[in-house]
């Protein structure tokens, strides 16, 4: 701006202010009790806005009211549209004399512009008015409204980053009400801050909801974060126990007991991990998938451990025959084996089977079995099984030549007076 307009430091001084008025306005009125009556302050109870702008206009004009002068035109002529169109001669003789007082009016009240020690004629004036609209319509001169929204514009920015930092730090994803407390206590803190640093009422005002509105869109966005990462983390953890149930419907000895475990286990780690507005949506899918799991695994979990019974009856007909030659064994393996395949099938349906006393002991006394705290026999039947085969061998093969025949089971001893023949297998 220093380029453009220069010219002496001098005190300030008031514009004188020329309030032309059309006659026809006027009403009865004087010219100066229509420009007193403009300027009166207007009562505002309801707290109007735009009533509060208009009396900030009033009480700026008011305060030059010792500078300003007020005149009256009549009507130039009743043709209005072809004003531009008429003479001097065609215009009323009133109105021709009140504008010749007008411009004697004027000349009286202002004085010659000085800039830079010279004085302005009038093509110099008209270019000095030029650069100073130019300047003001390009921002370079400011004003009092623009130095305060500069000023606030630095600490709006400060406290937005208050906030948005405020709201980074915020470990995603989270339930709903948990975020909208962490959005309150956020934006109180940073309004705060504005309010303690803040320049101005009017434009302080509007800085305010300036940055109120920044905030919201700061929330929109961590809003949006939030539920990506909710749906992320659910999706994992639902895809994680589908996994889980598909491993369970497959398991080697089949057991109730760790099939229930492991579904517990799964419905716990997602109510405790799943957080953030997609686990209602999740926890309603979920539930869906265990119970049709469930309700798999119980309808061909009753056939599974029939069969077992029955595999496990014949495998001990043959440990007891050629392994131990234990004849008990093989006969309560035999008896297992005839009641799993004939007597059940002639006597019982496989409805009444299943809901059987005798049958739901056969299951508590599986279930107690394959698996407890303790033992799970579906993860290690097969090291036992071939512990079991090793030690087996070991007492068939060299224990018998070690120790004699000190390891035979007692139903193969000689007896006193019996043949010497040995008996055949």
């Amino acid at each position: 701006m220093e380029n453009r307009v220069k010219g002496q430091d001098i005190a300030f001084e008031p514009a004188k202010l020329l309030w032309l008025i059309q006659r026809d306005f006027l009403q009865g009125k004087s010219v100066k009790e229509m420009v007193d009556e403009a300027l009166r302050h207007v009562p505002n109870s309801d707290g109007d806005k735009n009533i509060d702008q208009v009396n900030q206009i009033r009480d700026s004009l008011a305060v030059m009211g010792d500078n300003s002068t007020a005149f009256s035109l009549p009507q130039p002529h009743l043709m209005r549209t072809k004003l531009c169109d008429l003479k001097d001669d065609d215009l009323d003789p009133m109105y021709v004399k009140k504008r010749g007082q007008l411009k004697e009016l004027v000349a009286s009240i202002i004085r010659p512009k000085i800039v830079q020690g010279k004085y302005l004629n009038g093509k110099e004036f008209v270019s000095f008015l030029e650069q100073i609209l130019d300047a003001l319509n390009k921002g370079e001169i400011p004003s009092t409204g623009s130095l305060v929204e500069v000023f606030n514009k630095g600490i709006l920015e400060r406290c937005l980053k208050l906030y948005s930092e405020r709201m980074g730090k915020l470990r995603l994803p989270m339930p709903e009400q948990s975020l909208q407390d962490a959005h309150g206590r956020s934006r109180e803190e940073a309004m705060k801050a504005f309010e303690e640093q803040h320049f101005g009422r009017h434009h302080a005002k509007k800085s305010a909801d300036q940055l109120d509105e920044e905030m919201k869109e700061v929330f929109k966005n961590v809003i949006m974060t939030n539920e990506y990462q909710s749906t992320r983390l659910c999706e994992a953890l639902y895809t994680k126990c589908e996994d889980r149930m598909d491993q369970l419907q497959v398991l080697r000895l089949p057991t109730m007991a760790k099939f229930d475990a492991g579904l517990q286990q799964c419905n716990q780690s997602f109510e405790q991990e799943c957080v953030g507005p997609s686990k209602a949506n999740y926890e309603q899918r979920i539930m869906k998938m265990l119970g049709k799991s469930r309700s798999l695994f119980i309808k061909e979990y009753n056939q599974r451990l029939f069969n077992w019974l029955v595999a496990f009856s014949l495998v001990m007909v043959v440990i007891g025959r050629f392994i131990i030659k234990f004849i008990l064994v093989e006969m309560a393996a035999w008896i297992l084996f005839i009641f799993l395949e004939t007597y059940t099938r002639m006597f019982w349906s496989a409805e009444s089977l299943y809901y059987n006393p005798v049958w739901h002991f056969i299951v508590s006394a599986w279930e107690t079995i394959v698996y407890s705290p303790i033992l799970d026999l579906d993860r290690w039947a097969i090291p036992i099984a071939c512990m079991a085969a090793l030690g087996i061998l070991y007492c068939r093969c060299y224990g018998r030549r070690k120790h004699g025949s000190q390891w035979l089971l007692p139903l193969y001893n000689h007896q006193k007076g019996g043949s010497n023949r040995p008996r055949s297998d």
